[in-house]
């Protein structure tokens, strides 16, 4: 936030809930650094800080990247928020593009669904939609999926490996349980661990296109509109499903 010293003018500014949205998938540095910024210019040109300012400098930073670029980060993002949606697991409650080119999903999960398999492969479908929603668009998929920790098809594996070795859904030894600490490093050496695993991906995969080939006019429309605004609320994304409700089942 700006330092006590220079004041927001009282203007007809934005609601602050719209910056908040367009801050969404920053980090405190991030956020930091673009006040600094702003600090400067607005001191050179003799004059307050303004929420317009604010705003301008979210939208301008949003906007660096390419429309390649901008146009896949949207994809892939729809393609996780109409999974959520869809597929009942959580309440979507913004879809946005970062400062950094980083897409987010902030959602809350449903807390009162039983955690039973299939509540489990719909979870992990919902972690794989944006890989596959880029599948259907685009025919490929970047490297963002994947690559660390935290990642999407990092957190994907992670629970199909728990669905095998600690909650008791495999149909190999369902009683056995594996703790947490090595269940990754196993799949390097258990060769039929990283089969079974990899046959719930893939199976987790095909719910997520399944359901986003049936969806693919909203899966359009929701990329569109965040690619040029940068920031959807959950309401405006449930919106747009009522009114593409895809093909009859």
């Amino acid at each position: 936030m700006p330092e006590a010293s220079q004041t927001i003018a009282p203007e007809q500014h934005p609601d602050l809930r719209r910056l908040v949205l367009l801050a969404t998938g920053s980090t405190g540095a991030d956020i930091e650094r673009l006040v600094r910024d702003i600090r400067r210019k607005t001191r050179r040109e003799r004059r307050p800080l303004t929420w317009s300012d604010l705003e301008q400098a979210l939208l301008a930073g949003q906007m660096k990247l390419s429309d390649d670029v901008r146009w896949r980060t949207a994809i892939h993002e729809a393609g996780h928020a109409i999974a959520f949606c869809d597929m009942g697991i959580a309440e979507v409650m913004t879809v946005s593009i970062g400062i950094g080119g980083m897409g987010q999903v902030v959602s809350r999960q449903h807390h009162h669904l039983l955690q039973t398999q299939d509540w489990l492969m719909r979870s992990i479908a919902c972690m794989l939609a944006g890989r596959t929603a880029e599948l259907l668009a685009f025919g490929d998929t970047a490297a963002g999926a994947g690559g660390y920790d935290d990642s999407d098809l990092a957190r994907a594996t992670d629970h199909a490996v728990a669905a095998e070795t600690r909650l008791g859904f495999s149909d190999h030894q369902p009683l056995l349980y594996r703790s947490a600490a090595g269940s990754i490093n196993d799949l390097s050496l258990d060769r039929h661990l990283a089969d079974r695993v990899n046959s719930r991906l893939m199976e987790a995969e095909g719910m997520a296109r399944s359901l986003l080939e049936n969806r693919r006019d909203a899966l359009v429309t929701i990329a569109t509109q965040l690619k040029d605004v940068g920031v959807m609320t959950g309401e405006e994304i449930t919106r747009v499903l009522i009114a593409s409700p895809g093909p009859p089942a």
